[in-house]
């Protein structure tokens, strides 16, 4: 039985997914198997992966049904005991694998195992994530304050994390949610089990592909249930502060398209501090709104990058 399963939900990512495969093949590691769930592609995904003769490779095909459900097929068929996820257009450095396996060994027991990542925001421009000041850039480790160093950028990103399977047999991916399935998995882990993270930068997640305005308005997605959490936000500051930052970014998003009601429903959730300028977004008029989120993507796509929820 190989030692690690890699699971790749695939929907058209013709594109790009030649790249991301041998993105893998390469690792150094190489006790693992691919998993490849084709999830109703139209393009030539599918022949693209069958290009490929690595017999590690076992590709399955469901109808479309959305990236949780393809993740949670490809658990239902993993034979390894740690699983990694990759999405079709991330690229692993070829010591991915061999960095995640050795921490998996040195701190057995966690919940996850995250590797360091840098963030393509467009065609030229890549920047490298920090947590710091809570996580230093050397340290490698059962992480102290798994949320309170996600507060800028996630530790828990999906194509930089491995979780054993004996944890995903009792947790796994909501497909009852249509955007956040990532964030609520790995939020009800960490709540329970520690996490690990690498002191390498084994991992380029492409933000860039996700720099327009969403085809599905936030208004029609199915987001997660935040307040589930209510009873552990009450003995978790940084779990609250946390997840008060996803409840701010959507009531903002709501703003966008004009539905201040649910807006408001966010915001009465919140009590953390809301930066200043967070503020005056969400006393901005909609159309307003919408004109510098699309100048925001603009500027995203020549290499300048900024949040406002900080």
């Amino acid at each position: 039985m190989p030692k690690i399963s890699v699971i790749i939900p695939l929907y058209n990512k013709g594109f790009v997914v030649s790249k991301t495969l041998e993105s893998v093949i390469n690792q150094t590691f190489i006790d693992f198997e691919i998993i490849i769930v084709n999830d109703g592609s139209t393009d030539d995904s599918v022949l693209i992966v069958e290009h490929f003769k690595d017999e590690r490779i076992l590709l399955f095909h469901q109808k479309n049904k959305g990236a949780a459900a393809a993740r949670n097929l490809g658990i239902e068929k993993a034979r390894g005991e740690l699983i990694a996820f990759l999405d079709a257009d991330d690229i692993w450095e070829a010591n991915h694998l061999e960095e995640l396996f050795q921490l998996y060994t040195d701190f057995p027991g966690c919940g996850m195992y995250c590797s360091r990542y840098t963030m393509k925001i467009s065609n030229n421009k890549t920047i490298t994530i920090n947590y710091l000041p809570e996580l230093i850039n050397d340290f490698r480790g059962i992480v102290i304050d798994y949320f309170k160093a996600s507060l800028h950028y996630r530790i828990g990103l999906t194509s930089a994390v491995s979780i054993p399977k004996s944890i995903l047999n009792k947790y796994n991916f909501n497909t009852d949610v249509s955007s956040g399935q990532d964030l609520e998995l790995f939020t009800k882990i960490a709540i329970h089990f520690p996490v690990a993270i690498t002191n390498r930068m084994t991992m380029q997640y492409d933000f860039s592909s996700n720099n327009h305005l969403s085809k599905t308005p936030i208004t029609k997605k199915k987001l997660l249930d935040l307040n589930q959490f209510r009873l552990d936000e009450e003995k978790n500051k940084s779990l609250k502060e946390f997840l008060d930052l996803y409840r701010v970014e959507y009531a903002v998003n709501f703003r966008v398209f004009g539905d201040i009601k649910t807006s408001d429903r966010y915001l009465q959730n919140v009590t953390s501090v809301i930066p200043w300028k967070t503020k005056i977004l969400l006393k901005t008029p909609p159309l307003v709104l919408r004109v510098l989120l699309k100048l925001k993507h603009w500027l995203r796509s020549k290499g300048i990058d900024f949040s406002i929820y900080h």
